[in-house]
């Protein structure tokens, strides 16, 4: 345990101590029979945009870029351990500008160290963000505009779970969080302790679970702040397509609220689970907590050409909160599963999803949902609606998102760190976004995608409103298995009701190397 949290401090070696931590702690014959594929790769790409810096129209200045992208893949599947890896470092070079260099990393790992017993987690992740949802956007890293930064987040999750037969499941976990900006301003840790019981009733239907969870919040510029929370659970399945579910408990978030509420108490909820089919699910709850009252929804129908979900959720989060749960990988999945009929080939089929995704989100994944740089815990009301319908040579992709969030705690501590932000700014804010994409396989070795996205952020404190339009479309062509290539354009339109406005048009050609 000692090793693999020092390996998991070397921030310089990060993506290569995930992958050795792993290793490490399980025994040779196990690690041997897991399935393995490494797949290094590089990246050339020439781009120029007519606005680098995305100023307002009388100080835009355009520029030609250069981009090399070396990059590696890791995926891992066996009876003891998984593992998902990928690491790029990207070098930018600018005729006008100084040359910059970057890093992404995303990595997942989960290991049994001690099989039906004991095991670990490891999440890890770089990547480059924009500091607040207001003012310019950066797509990618090319525009050099001030709002970006890059975020840092990982954990560590050591966890025991067993079976008790006749008893019930038990979970005892305790997790390390780190998140942090190379900026300065975010700077947060956590260490997390949780003990989950799940009965086991015998096939009697109905079900009950107990937890207990505590966590420390540690930031240089804050006061710690400790959360509590205590539950127990009930549910009970009235047929094998309905069941009731409900829970009672007590919490205590324990920031120092700015409001009137204190944020602890008692809360409870109930609610209920329709499920007609294996391809469909209703999940409807709806309860009080010391915030108010409080809704969740969750749909889900998957079929024969369409998938669709549509969720509500409301909860208490925070920037570091969110940036250690962000998760991208269900559009990829999904498109895995849908093209995996028409592209048998995993290589090629890999490539024509990484392809779709990055025109597809162009305002990034979590469009309307910006997670803005910020030291104030939130209250977040989040509705987002999505649908992948594919047929024999077409995909069409819908994402629609709207956030509503509202401060908890004083912004104060933000006008100093962030002197962009003017005081008050993200009190409360409400941001909506929509992404279309359509791609077309023109053939096996060629492909076409057209994208638009639409985003709105509005102060709600300050009647502020900036808008986000870009259109995109590129043709991308594989060449032989292994070597693919690309060409794509994008025209960006920004407005804001307290700041200039800009445009900016970019065009780029690209190939791909897989070794």
């Amino acid at each position: 345990m000692v090793i693999m949290i020092r390996l998991w401090r070397i921030h310089r070696f990060r993506p290569l101590a995930t992958a050795i931590v792993v290793v490490l702690v399980l025994p040779g014959r196990d690690t041997a029979a897991a399935d393995w594929s490494v797949v290094p790769a590089l990246r050339l790409r020439e781009s120029y945009s007519d606005n680098v810096s995305l100023a307002p129209p009388a100080q835009a200045t355009g520029d030609f870029i250069s981009e090399i992208a070396p990059s590696i893949s890791i995926l891992g599947n066996g009876p003891r351990l998984k593992l998902n890896l990928a690491f790029t470092v990207q070098k930018l070079i600018y005729q006008r500008q100084p040359d910059v260099s970057e890093h992404q990393l995303q990595a997942t790992a989960n290991a049994a160290l001690l099989e039906d017993w004991l095991f670990v987690d490891l999440h890890d992740s770089i990547a480059q963000r924009n500091v607040s949802a207001f003012g310019p956007q950066a797509l990618d890293n090319i525009p050099r505009a001030g709002n970006r930064s890059t975020v840092s987040a990982d954990s560590v999750s050591p966890y025991m779970l067993h079976h008790f037969r006749g008893l019930a499941t038990a979970e005892m976990r305790y997790t390390h969080s780190a998140v942090s900006s190379d900026d300065g301003v975010l700077s947060a840790k956590t260490d997390g302790y949780l003990l989950k019981l799940s009965g086991d009733t015998r096939g009697h239907g109905w079900n009950w679970g107990a937890s207990v969870e505590r966590s420390t919040t540690k930031d240089p510029r804050l006061d710690d702040v400790r959360m509590s929370r205590a539950a127990l659970t009930l549910n009970v399945p009235l047929s094998s397509k309905l069941a009731l579910f409900g829970s009672v408990g007590r919490e205590n978030q324990g920031y120092v609220s700015a409001t009137q509420t204190e944020p602890s108490g008692r809360y409870w909820s109930l609610g209920t689970g329709w499920y007609p089919s294996t391809r469909t699910s209703v999940v409807v709850s709806g309860g009080k907590r010391f915030f108010g009252n409080t809704y969740s929804f969750d749909a889900s129908h998957r079929g024969r050409h369409t998938t669709w979900s549509l969720g509500y959720s409301e909860d208490i989060t925070s920037t570091p909160g969110q940036f250690t749960h962000l998760s991208g990988g269900d559009t990829a999945n999904l498109l895995n599963q849908l093209w995996s009929t028409s592209i048998p080939d995993p290589l090629l089929r890999q490539q024509q999803v990484d392809a779709f995704l990055r025109f597809s989100q162009l305002l990034g994944p979590d469009v309307g949902a910006v997670n803005y740089f910020s030291h104030s815990y939130y209250l977040q009301k989040q509705l987002s609606l999505n649908m992948l319908a594919g047929m024999h040579k077409s995909t069409l992709l819908l994402g629609l998102t709207s956030t509503r969030r509202t401060a908890q705690t004083s912004s104060a501590i933000d006008s100093v760190l962030l002197p962009a932000t003017t005081l008050g700014l993200d009190d409360r804010t409400r941001q909506t976004g929509l992404n279309v994409a359509w791609n077309w396989r023109m053939s096996a070795r060629d492909s076409f995608a057209a994208s638009a996205a639409y985003s709105t952020v509005n102060s709600l404190t300050l009647a502020r409103k900036d808008t986000n339009l870009v259109y995109s479309a590129s043709l991308n062509h594989t060449f032989q298995p292994k070597i693919s290539g690309e060409i794509d354009v994008r025209r960006v339109r920004h407005g804001s009701t307290a700041a200039d406005g800009y445009r900016e048009n970019a065009v780029g050609a690209t190939l791909v190397f897989r070794f």
